[in-house]
């Protein structure tokens, strides 16, 4: 099973980026046989959308190819989202602009937002709302709030009960997200999925 994480944040040193690292060993150490990759797109940031997506010019070609790649052979998302002002962060919105279904649709996506205080959940809102429409990413039922992150995922072991709670509740999301991919794989293999005649969702 291959977990694609993608961080959102514009920060290239980032709490969004240290989640991610620690979902990653996560997932090696709750999901058998897994493996993952990531995008950061404050390491690997995107041009915004333009029409050239549409029209597949050499230049979007080159640049979207590897990540679509990635996208197309993972099972399952981790999608990591800073707050930035009550919002998920404009290079993590263009970045569902330019995803397709054939990459991730009818595939388990969690969300994990990240605040430095004890906000966080504008991101899971807008992106439950706003992102999953032509994608067909399938968020599952629950998500995961990094609270103060600064002081949590800082060592190998938890430093405090804070710490403690967010990485049993995130182990717990990730667990249940490998469950979801499984299952889901049903979905995608019944036939009942019919991109040609309904490409877009309502």
């Amino acid at each position: 099973m291959k977990i694609g994480i993608i961080v959102g944040s514009h920060k290239k040193v980032s709490n969004s980026a240290k989640v991610a690292k620690y979902a990653t060993e996560a997932c090696k150490r709750l999901i058998p046989n897994s493996s993952t990759w990531t995008l950061d797109l404050a390491n690997h940031p995107l041009p915004l959308w333009d029409e050239g997506v549409w029209q597949g010019t050499k230049e979007w070609k080159d640049l979207w190819g590897p990540i679509s790649r990635d996208l197309t052979a993972s099972d399952a998302y981790i999608v990591v989202s800073p707050e930035y002002g009550g919002m998920v962060p404009a290079a993590l919105k263009n970045f569902f602009l330019l995803v397709d279904k054939t990459e991730v649709g009818h595939k388990p996506g969690l969300i994990v937002a990240v605040s430095s205080g004890r906000g966080g959940s504008y991101p899971v809102v807008e992106l439950r709302s706003s992102s999953y429409k032509n994608c067909r990413l399938n968020w599952i039922p629950d998500h995961m709030i990094v609270r103060d992150a600064d002081h949590v995922l800082n060592s190998p072991n938890f430093e405090n009960e804070s710490d403690k709670l967010t990485r049993d509740r995130l182990d717990y999301c990730i667990k249940l997200l490998g469950e979801y991919s499984k299952a889901l794989r049903s979905v995608r293999a019944s036939g009942a999925v019919d991109f040609k005649n309904h490409p877009n969702g309502l």
